[in-house]
């Protein structure tokens, strides 16, 4: 029986879903590049703890989250699938978006991603996943970015990017839209 020859894309996803990277680490497949990542200072952790508790308390629609959660998103151009893994997901609780999902999932219900840079950001802290979190598409995505000192919202997303952002600094408060529908406060980020 003849086979279809494999293409670059299809040898580079196969590569990355066979990595065995070391514990703590994680490793994504960021438009056609693999990024692998080591564990995160309590800093970065702090951060999301003081989202985690605010959407908790004051959503207007229960949330569910989790955390590291492996998100199959649509690809760009000749790059294959993306493989991303935001530092936070939320999907509203009635979906239990989470009860047996596979390791790597789809972002259907997935309603806002969170990243918290880290110490030394690189490009995929600040630009890279915004484009693939926008092809999901993902209603929101909230970027914590600790060496700007500035939390930023993007929503409706259209094509590869948002058509709306707002960026405050560290101290301010955020509107989050419905379903959340709160304001995030970001003074303790500071």
């Amino acid at each position: 029986m003849p086979h279809e020859p494999l293409t670059q894309a299809d040898v580079l996803l196969e590569g990355f879903l066979a990595l065995d990277t070391p514990e703590g680490f994680r490793a994504e497949l960021i438009e056609g590049e693999i990024v692998v990542t080591p564990p995160p200072d309590g800093d970065h952790e702090d951060c999301i703890s003081l989202i985690l508790r605010q959407v908790i308390r004051l959503a207007r629609t229960d949330m569910d989250f989790s955390g590291n959660k492996g998100l199959k998103l649509n690809s760009g151009g000749r790059c294959p699938r993306n493989h991303v893994i935001p530092d936070g997901t939320f999907a509203p609780t009635e979906l239990r978006l989470y009860r047996g999902a596979e390791p790597w999932m789809p972002c259907e219900g997935v309603a806002l991603v969170v990243e918290v840079t880290s110490t030394k950001p690189r490009q995929a802290d600040r630009t890279d996943k915004r484009p693939c979190y926008a092809r999901g598409p993902i209603p929101l995505y909230l970027l914590v970015d600790r060496e700007e000192s500035s939390v930023t919202l993007f929503s409706e997303p259209e094509g590869d990017d948002y058509r709306q952002h707002c960026t405050i600094p560290f101290g301010k408060t955020l509107s989050l839209p419905a379903p959340f529908a709160f304001d995030l406060e970001t003074e303790a980020f500071v």
